[in-house]
């Protein structure tokens, strides 16, 4: 929901300059994007990082993101499709692999706190999957009703997909974020361009 694509390309060039490397384009960005990121460093740089290298490429991709992120704002149309979804009776919840204590303040500054039954950010180490944290939203998410098998996850990485999978719910992707269409193609779920598709396919795949 957050239309943070320029500040993770900067924050990503950032961190790979700590060690020489050329920066990458938009388009390169998304075609070798891949989670955990690790691997996409891998990629870039022919090997898995070592400790000491994914400590310094992490806390300089976080510091120069979130530098950013308090300038970007909602993607278009975001604002409007929560408050529709919520005024429809239908509910929704939001997980994150950006940090717990980022994410909370992050949302409360947009406004749309109350848009959501559970705000939920990564705790943990940050080379982690989704498929994890998903788990753990939905078990806490139980009590209020929200069963996976009745649940679409709206996101914009092949993760996102794989997530859904692990635990018995659908995905639609949304190519406004790290990955390539192409890429988001090979997960095997709806792909669409704008949020407003992405709720319109979620919709259906939940009737």
């Amino acid at each position: 929901m957050l239309h943070d694509i320029d500040a993770v390309i900067a924050a990503t060039n950032a961190s790979f300059a700590e060690f020489g490397f050329a920066p990458l384009t938009l388009e390169e960005y998304r075609d070798l994007y891949v989670v955990p990121v690790p691997k996409f460093y891998e990629r870039i740089m022919g090997r898995l990082p070592t400790e000491a290298e994914w400590l310094v490429m992490d806390e300089t991709f976080h510091r120069h993101y979130w530098a950013a992120a308090e300038t970007a704002g909602l993607t278009d149309g975001a604002r409007e499709l929560l408050h529709d979804w919520q005024r429809q009776g239908l509910s929704q919840s939001l997980l994150s692999l950006a940090p717990h204590d980022r994410l909370v303040p992050l949302v409360r500054t947009h406004g749309i706190s109350e848009r959501f039954v559970r705000v939920d950010g990564r705790t943990g180490p940050s080379h982690t999957s989704k498929a994890g944290h998903l788990v753990r939203h939905l078990q806490a998410l139980a009590p209020t009703g929200v069963t996976a098998s009745r649940t679409v996850l709206i996101g914009d990485a092949v993760d996102d997909a794989r997530a859904a999978a692990h635990v018995g719910a659908r995905a639609v992707l949304y190519t406004g974020g790290s990955h390539s269409r192409a890429s988001l193609e090979s997960a095997g779920v709806p792909v669409v361009d704008t949020l407003a598709d992405a709720v319109l396919a979620a919709r259906e795949l939940a009737e």
